[in-house]
């Protein structure tokens, strides 16, 4: 069920507060006030359109929090790549319906089971953005290491 109305900014409790600047066309600046911005194209040209930048937030996030359980194992990453795949549905709305998180990690004494454990733990109870997204939303992921 969905809660959408209209309603005012003080019915929101402000824990987290950021900018949108449209900047013409599809493109808009957004951001923290006094922080660095990032650009966003509904046309994909200038920057990642609004369902990329999800995507990237979704792989961000789960990524900081392997990064931090590795690190506390005594394991630190040397590095990470995140690739995220994801399926849309084919009318409007066109949300994103399935993603597939791929890691490719490298550094000393990284074990296979431990970081898919991590990467377990990222996705299903420590990322905010994956706890935020519908959770019938099907998310795989899978690790290569290097």
């Amino acid at each position: 069920m969905k809660y959408d109305r209209p309603g005012t900014p003080d019915e929101v409790r402000a824990d987290l507060t950021v900018g949108v600047q449209w900047k013409g066309a599809w493109t808009f600046d957004a951001g923290k006030a006094g922080a660095p911005t990032v650009r966003i194209d509904g046309h994909s040209k200038e920057g990642p359109s609004p369902p990329e930048t999800l995507l990237i937030s979704l792989g961000t996030c789960t990524a900081i929090d392997v990064v931090e359980m590795l690190t506390k194992r005594k394991t630190p990453p040397a590095s990470m790549d995140v690739s995220v795949t994801a399926e849309r549905k084919g009318e409007t709305p066109r949300r994103v319906t399935r993603a597939h998180l791929a890691y490719k990690i490298t550094g000393a004494g990284i074990d296979h089971t431990q970081t898919m454990r991590a990467i377990e733990l990222a996705v299903t109870r420590y990322c905010t953005v994956r706890d935020t997204m519908d959770p019938e939303m099907a998310i795989t992921w899978s690790l290569e290491l290097g």
